[in-house]
C-alpha cells in the first residue's frame, strides 16, 4: 500500500526488510551501531537506502555506501536509487565514485600517442580510446564500447603518483575531478571499500574529518558487503614491493622508445636553465636499480619450493640474509640513489623553474622512490616491526615469467577500524548476508574491532522471507573418505560427475584450490560433453562472460573457486544444484592468516576456534547462498566434505545455514534423492 509497492512489478512487503529499515532509523537517530546479516531476499539494499535519503534530505547532511563488489554498486546506482529517489518529494543527488585506476587521464593518453607515433595506427586501441574521450561524459574505461587490455589501459588511467594537481593543463577537463565535483554536492555517495580506506587514511593522516579528504565531508556511514571489511583493510594497509613497480616508477623517469626519449628527465633537460650536469648520474643509478631489483626476485625464488606459493620471514637465517635481505638491503640503496640525484638536482635548479611540470612530477617521484625504499627498509629491518607479517609471494606473467611480490601487512586491524571508524562518526551500518556464526557475531565483532568496546553496538539477524524448508535440500555425503586421505580428489572427481549427471547439468561446483578444480574438471568435461553438457571453467575466460555464458545455457556446469564462492547471482532454474567439495577451511599456509592465528596462541587462546572455524563457516553460509535466489527457486546443496558429520564441530555449520531439509547419506542415495528432488520442480 505504500509508494514503493507501485512502482515494483510484483512487490511482495518482507517483514524483515522493514525491520531492517526500522533498526537503522533508530541507529541514525540515536547515533548507534548497527550490525545486521539479512538473509538472501531481505532486500537490505532497499533497507538501508530509504532511511539514508531520508537522513540526508531531514538533516542535509551526506551519507556514504561502501560495497566490496562492482556488481552491487552499478545495482545499487543503476537499479535500486532510481526507485529511492522517487520516493521523496525533494530532488536528491546519488554519486558512484571510483578509483582513479578506473578513469582516464588525458595527459597521459597524449603522452602515450606521442610515445607511439607512427606505430599508433587507426586501428589501435589508443587511438579508439582517443577518438573515445572527446565524446565521453565520464571517462569511466567501464564505458567504453571494448574493454582494452591492462598493460594498455595504465598506460593512460589516473594516477596519484603522476597527478600534476593544480598544475595540470587538462584540470578544467579531469575526469577524476569531475567526479569529485560531482560528489562534493550529492546527497548519497557510492563508493567502495578501497576508496573508503583511501580517505579515512587521508583523515588520520591529517586531513581530519570536517572537510573534504578523497571523499567530501560525512557523518553517516553505510558499509555493505561488511563481511568482507577486514580483507579489504589488510589489503589497503599492506605495503608491497615488486618488479613491475620498480620498473614502472623508473621508466616513468626516463624510457626510451627508437631514437626518441620520453619521460620526466627528458622534460626536465629540456627546460632553458635546468643543471643538465647534474643528472648525468642517473642513467647508471636507475640500471643499478633495475639490476638490484632483478637480483633480488632471482635469489628470492629460490626459497620457493614445488607448488609453494607464499613464503614467510619470521626468523633471520642465513638462507633468508642471502636470498632476501641482503639483496633487498641493496635495492633500498640503490632506489635511494635514484632519489638523491634527482633531489639534488632539483634544489640546484633555479627558484623560476619550481612551477614548471615535469619539475612537480620529479618531485613526485622522488616521493615515490622513497615510499618504495622505506618499504625495503621494513623488509631489512622486519624483527623491529612484530605488528607487521612479512612475506613472499611467487607469481608468473603470461609468458611463464616467474616474479615475487614482498608484502607487508597489517597482523591487526582492529584498533584502525575502532579508532578510524567506529569512534568518528553519528551512525555506522555494517551490512551483509553473511556476519554471525552459529548465533552470535562475536567472531566478525572480533576481526573488525567491536569486541571490547564501549561504542553502542546493536546486531541483529533478518531472516530470508525465501521457502527455504520447502525449497532447498542440504545433503551431505557421509560415506565420502576423509579430506586428508589420498583417496579423496578421486572420490570428488567421480562424485561430482554422479551428481551432475542426477541434476542434468544446471549446477555450480566450488573448490578450495585450482589443483582440485582442474583435476575434478579434466573428469567432467568429457562425460558431460557426452550428454550435451557444456562445462565451463573459472579461468577460460573474464568473470562477467563465464557468468553470463553460465546463466544463459540452463544446463551448463560452472567450475570455480576463490571470488566465485560470493557474488554469484544466478537466479531460476540454471543453478539448480551447488556442489562443495571440501568445506572451505583458509589454506593452513597463508602467511597472514597463519601469523595471526599464532598471535591468538600466545595469547593463550585457540586459532582452530577462534579463527579458522568462524572464517570457514561464513564461507560456507556464503556458498550456500548461491543457490536460492529468488521465492521460487528450488534445488540442492551437497557437501562432499564427511567432517560434517565426522567432526565435533560440524553441527555448528549446518546450524548456521537457513533451516532447510537435510539429507546425511551415502552418494548413491543422495544422487537419487536429488534427482527426485529436482524432478518434481
Amino acid at each position: 500500500g505504500g509508494k514503493m509497492s507501485g512502482m515494483i512489478p510484483d512487490y511482495e512487503p518482507r517483514p524483515s526488510q522493514v525491520r531492517l529499515a526500522k533498526d537503522i532509523t533508530t541507529a541514525y537517530n540515536e547515533a548507534r551501531i548497527l550490525a545486521a546479516e539479512a538473509g538472501t531476499g531481505v532486500g537490505k539494499s532497499f533497507a538501508y537506502l530509504v532511511p539514508s535519503f531520508a537522513w540526508a534530505i531531514r538533516n542535509e547532511e551526506r551519507v556514504v555506501i561502501s560495497t566490496a563488489t562492482i556488481n552491487l554498486q552499478k545495482q545499487l546506482i543503476d537499479k535500486d536509487i532510481p526507485v529511492v529517489q522517487r520516493l521523496f518529494r525533494k530532488k536528491t543527488k546519488a554519486v558512484l565514485v571510483k578509483g582513479r585506476a578506473n578513469y582516464l587521464c588525458r595527459i597521459r593518453l597524449r603522452e602515450a600517442l606521442d610515445e607511439e607515433g607512427l606505430l599508433a595506427t587507426d586501428d589501435s586501441p589508443l587511438r579508439a580510446i582517443a577518438a573515445w574521450a572527446e565524446t565521453t561524459p565520464s571517462g569511466d574505461r567501464a564505458d567504453l564500447s571494448f574493454w582494452p587490455e591492462d598493460q594498455v589501459w595504465y598506460r593512460v588511467s589516473s594516477e596519484a603518483d603522476a597527478c600534476l594537481g593544480l598544475r595540470c593543463p587538462e584540470r578544467e577537463r579531469c575526469f577524476v575531478l569531475r567526479v569529485r565535483r560531482e560528489a562534493a554536492d550529492a546527497q548519497v555517495i557510492v563508493a567502495n571499500h578501497h576508496i573508503l580506506f583511501s580517505d579515512l587514511a587521508a583523515r588520520m593522516g591529517g586531513a581530519g574529518y570536517e572537510g573534504t579528504a578523497v571523499l567530501p565531508p560525512f557523518r553517516i556511514l553505510v558499509i555493505d558487503e561488511a563481511h568482507a571489511i577486514e580483507s579489504s583493510a589488510t589489503s589497503f594497509f599492506s605495503e608491497e614491493v615488486a618488479r613491475f613497480l620498480v620498473h614502472k616508477t623508473l621508466s616513468r623517469l626516463s624510457r626510451k622508445r627508437g631514437p626518441k626519449s620520453f619521460g620526466t628527465i627528458p622534460q626536465l633537460l629540456e627546460l632553458h636553465s635546468f643543471p643538465r650536469a647534474s643528472l648525468d648520474k642517473l642513467p647508471d643509478a636507475m640500471s643499478k636499480a633495475r639490476d638490484a631489483m632483478d637480483a633480488l626476485d632471482n635469489r628470492a625464488a629460490a626459497l620457493f619450493e614445488g607448488k609453494e606459493r607464499t613464503y614467510r620471514i619470521t626468523q633471520r637465517s642465513p638462507l633468508i640474509e642471502d636470498a632476501v635481505l641482503r639483496p633487498m638491503a641493496e635495492l633500498e640503496r640503490s632506489i635511494l640513489g635514484c632519489a638523491g640525484i634527482i633531489r639534488e638536482a632539483l634544489d640546484a635548479a633555479p627558484d623560476e623553474l619550481s612551477e614548471e611540470r615535469a619539475v612537480y612530477e620529479a618531485k613526485l617521484a622522488v616521493r615515490r622512490l622513497n615510499e618504495i625504499a622505506a618499504t625495503c627498509a621494513g623488509f631489512k629491518d622486519f624483527e623491529e616491526h612484530p605488528d607487521k607479517v612479512f612475506y613472499l609471494e611467487k607469481h608468473k606473467t603470461s609468458q611463464g615469467e616467474v616474479y615475487v611480490d614482498y608484502i607487508a601487512s597489517p597482523l591487526d586491524i582492529t584498533g584502525m577500524m575502532e579508532e578510524a571508524v567506529f569512534s568518528k562518526f553519528r551512525s555506522v551500518i555494517c551490512a551483509s548476508a553473511t556476519l554471525s556464526v552459529g548465533e552470535t557475531f562475536d567472531f566478525w565483532k572480533s576481526r573488525v574491532g567491536l569486541r571490547k568496546t564501549d561504542l553502542p553496538v546493536d546486531t541483529s539477524v533478518y531472516p530470508s522471507p525465501f521457502p527455504f524448508r520447502t525449497n532447498a535440500l542440504l545433503a551431505i555425503d557421509k560415506g565420502a573418505p576423509p579430506p586428508e586421505s589420498p583417496s579423496f580428489k578421486p572420490y570428488v572427481n567421480k562424485a561430482v560427475v554422479d551428481l551432475i549427471t542426477a541434476s542434468r547439468g544446471r549446477a555450480l561446483v566450488l573448490f578450495t584450490s585450482y589443483e582440485m578444480l582442474r583435476e575434478a574438471y579434466a573428469v567432467a568435461a568429457p562425460a558431460m560433453a557426452a550428454l550435451g553438457i557444456t562445462c565451463l571453467r573459472q579461468g577460460d575466460d573474464e568473470r562477467g562472460k563465464l557468468m553470463e555464458a553460465f546463466k544463459n545455457d540452463i544446463s551448463s556446469v560452472l567450475f570455480a573457486t576463490d571470488s566465485f564462492w560470493e557474488g554469484v547471482d544466478a537466479p531460476g532454474e540454471t543453478l539448480s544444484l551447488v556442489v562443495i567439495a571440501k568445506l572451505p577451511f583458509r589454506v593452513p599456509t597463508d602467511p597472514v592468516q597463519l601469523a595471526r592465528s599464532e598471535a591468538v596462541e600466545k595469547r593463550g587462546g585457540n586459532a582452530f576456534m577462534e579463527i579458522s572455524l568462524p572464517e570457514a563457516v561464513i564461507r560456507l553460509k556464503q556458498g550456500f547462498g548461491r543457490l536460492i535466489r529468488h521465492s521460487q527457486d528450488r534445488g540442492a546443496v551437497v557437501v562432499l566434505d564427511p567432517r560434517l558429520v565426522t567432526k565435533r564441530y560440524g553441527p555448528l555449520f549446518v546450524e548456521s545455514l537457513p533451516p532447510c531439509r537435510l539429507v546425511a547419506e551415502e552418494l548413491p542415495a543422495i544422487t537419487k534423492e536429488i534427482a527426485r528432488f529436482l524432478d518434481d520442480w
